[in-house]
């Protein structure tokens, strides 16, 4: 716009008449309600809008353009940044497994090997030196007590007993000599024709060969013994399980030859059992127990006839004498089988996972979680070891949380977290 435009809007207009013609105010009247009116012919000039409203305005548009593009940019940020602080945090404590310990079976309950012996046994030997002529009872054989079962030829032991029987009738005939001469003596010396010295000796020689003779008597006697044990018989009734000579075979007397048989009574049998130092005390006689053999379907009862009373200082068991009746002859002696008793004092033990333990040089330990997720390390006593699990005598409870397969690097403080597992009981059963 120039300047003359500009002077053409600030001049009034001149009204046709040629004259300025102004209108004078009117004042105002402080009780009039009715608005002054600009007098007829004045200068009105358009009103401007309000420019602070529409600043405000453009202000706040702007405001929440900018807030809400902080909030797009902001917020995943922000939310990042904490689902990694969080994600960190939780890694950096580590994660473990635990096991509640698992109440602890009776010794005395428990299934122990036992070796099932006759009732009688013995193994048969030669007391005479010599051949084998035959034998009569082979293996399997049921024999009565003192029945034959074999029969051996001793060429010398019968020429000693005839040497025997010579000598004996020898030392009688000096014994008879002895008497007729100490009784003619006895009559020599009534009439003082011999010296009493003399009459002395021929009673002493008397008596001497009367013990000759009984000497001899006894001899003729061993020989005769020695030459019975030609039978060999058996020492009670039962069943032959080894026949270890045949016919011809040099017999040596004693037990440093061979053995002739091996005879077995199995009508009664024996059961050994050596039960952990642990379940000693809970072992009385008279118990009851079942004894298991692997090839038969059915148990059979056993009854605890006597122990050793002391524990073995090599193996700390308590070795256990069972019966069981075996007139059937169901189980073979020697077997091999499980006995498990039937009664038996409480057991205050638990038992572990093997991979529980700590060995350390404190000694045996396990790691333990507490209610606050926060690691103690308490020391165990171990009793029995069944393999997969350990029995543990003391140093936890059945509600202690234990860690399995701790680290070397585990110590008392550190926090961990609990890895759920299937198992809500997290409890491991014994052997």
């Amino acid at each position: 716009m120039n300047s003359e435009e500009s002077n053409r809007h600030d001049v009034p207009q001149t009204p046709p008449g040629g004259k300025n013609t102004v209108a004078p105010e009117a004042p105002a009247s402080p009780d009039s309600s009715t608005p002054t009116q600009p007098p007829v012919g004045a200068n009105r000039q358009p009103a401007a809008k309000s420019p602070s409203k529409r600043g405000r305005s453009v202000a706040a548009i702007t405001a929440l353009a900018i807030v809400a593009g902080l909030a797009l940019g902001f917020l995943p940020r922000w939310r990042q940044s904490r689902l990694t602080a969080t994600d960190t945090s939780q890694l950096a404590i580590p994660s473990v497994s635990v096991v509640s310990p698992a109440k602890g079976t009776n010794a005395a309950s428990l299934i122990l090997p036992a070796e099932v012996k006759p009732w009688l046994e013995a193994s048969i030997f030669a007391r005479a030196n010599g051949y084998l002529k035959n034998w009569v009872a082979d293996i399997g054989a049921h024999v009565e007590v003192g029945q034959q079962l074999a029969t051996i030829e001793t060429p010398d032991l019968d020429q000693q007993l005839e040497q025997a029987k010579a000598q004996l009738v020898l030392s009688q005939a000096n014994l008879h000599l002895a008497e007729v001469t100490d009784n003619r003596w006895k009559e020599l010396l009534k009439t003082s024709s011999v010296s009493e010295q003399a009459a002395a000796e021929k009673a002493a020689a008397r008596e001497t060969a009367a013990a000759s003779v009984e000497a001899d008597r006894a001899n003729m006697r061993r020989l005769q013994e020695l030459v019975s044990f030609q039978r060999v018989v058996a020492p009670f009734a039962g069943t032959i399980t080894i026949r270890a000579v045949d016919v011809g075979d040099l017999i040596v007397a004693g037990s440093g030859g061979k053995e002739l048989f091996h005879l077995a009574q199995a009508d009664k049998l024996r059961v050994y059992v050596r039960v952990p130092q642990i379940g000693a005390l809970s072992i009385a006689p008279g118990q009851a127990a079942i004894l298991t053999i692997p090839e038969m379907p059915d148990p059979v009862l056993a009854k605890v006839l006597t122990t050793s009373e002391a524990i073995s200082a090599l193996s700390r068991t308590l070795l256990v004498q069972l019966v069981v009746d075996n007139s059937q002859h169901r189980i073979l002696p020697y077997s091999y089988g499980d006995v498990r008793f039937e009664e038996g004092a409480a057991n205050s033990s638990s038992t572990l996972p093997s991979n529980t333990l700590l060995f350390r040089a404190g000694g045996l330990q396990v790691a333990v979680v507490n209610s606050n997720s926060v690691v103690e390390l308490q020391k165990v006593q171990v009793g029995r070891d069944f393999g997969q699990t350990v029995e543990i005598t003391g140093g936890v409870a059945p509600a202690d949380r234990v860690i399995t397969n701790p680290s070397d690097s585990l110590v008392s403080g550190i926090k961990v977290q609990i890895q759920p597992t299937a198992n809500p009981t997290n409890t491991v059963a014994s052997k």
